[in-house]
């Protein structure tokens, strides 16, 4: 069984839980997924199954959207509402048009500093290990791109000061940092307190099951979610060659192909292995010997 399933990760577990809750529920051998959420996040977790996990780094360049709540006024040490407060400021004249200015500021492609809180490595020690000590190092800035940002409500003076809002972007984006750098371009400082990914590639809430819901029912298979691909067919000859790791004789097909295209390579109705084209041939991405 080779796979993926959509999950609605649950607020108050990390991602790693879901992982290996799913795994005991429908006995696999391994499992993975394609991006973290942070455990008070909840959404959208695409998860791949056994020999499916090779396949993450497919995924992770795919856009995500978020619905995101910030408070203005504080900052925290990890940018979000698990962390320490460490300023707080006056947002008496911050005004709606000025979040509106701000924020739209921030669409297309923009520079980002990663959190101190992040599992990014810095001499092979994960930033959160060193920020846990209280060591604050220089992070290199990350080109991301934010495609949409739609502010979905304001409220500077009652039940506030909160800002919710969707954002539409690009991979490596960290929402923490768009808040905290909304708020630094704002005055008053920033923190994101909810988040929930409502749609990562062409999967969305619609798509996902509950972790408690979790069954051998509810995995995609390859065929289903490689299904636009271009397909090579083969025989039993060439399934052989394909297992060697050696590819069949498909250079007329080749013609057809555009720079990047991944494709799949049938047998008897199932996909034994995927492949990208580059340059004049294709290379495998994975084959599939447990099918």
């Amino acid at each position: 069984m080779n796979g993926f399933l959509i999950i609605d990760k649950p607020k108050g577990v990390t991602s790693h839980d879901v992982v290996a809750k799913v795994k005991r529920a429908i006995n696999a051998n391994k499992v993975g997924h394609t991006g973290t959420l942070d455990p008070f996040a909840t959404g959208v977790l695409l998860l791949c199954i056994n020999e499916a996990t090779s396949l993450a780094r497919v995924f992770e360049g795919d856009i995500k959207e978020y619905i995101a709540e910030m408070k203005l006024g504080e900052e925290t040490d990890t940018y979000d509402i698990d962390g320490r407060i460490t300023n707080t400021y006056d947002i008496s004249s911050i005004k709606n048009e000025d979040v509106v200015s701000v924020m739209n500021g921030f669409k297309g492609k923009i520079s980002q500093t990663p959190p101190m809180f992040s599992a990014i490595k810095k001499n092979g020690v994960p930033l959160y290990k060193l920020a846990r000590k209280g060591v604050d190092v220089e992070r290199e800035q990350r080109d991301i791109n934010i495609y949409e940002i739609d502010i979905l409500e304001i409220s500077l003076k009652f039940s506030g000061p909160y800002v919710k809002f969707r954002v539409l972007c690009s991979k490596g984006t960290y929402i923490r940092s768009l808040c905290y750098d909304i708020g630094k371009k704002l005055g008053c400082g920033a923190h994101l307190v909810s988040l929930q990914r409502t749609r990562n590639g062409r999967f969305s809430l619609k798509d996902s099951c509950q972790i408690d819901s979790v069954s051998v029912d509810r995995v995609i298979t390859l065929e289903e979610m490689f299904k636009d691909i271009s397909a090579f067919f083969v025989d039993e000859k060439g399934a052989g060659s394909i297992m060697n790791g050696m590819l069949p004789d498909i250079k007329d097909a080749c013609q057809t192909l555009a720079q990047g295209d991944m494709v799949k390579f049938m047998f008897q109705g199932r996909i034994i292995a995927l492949g990208q084209f580059n340059g004049n041939k294709i290379k495998f991405i994975r084959v599939f010997k447990n099918i």
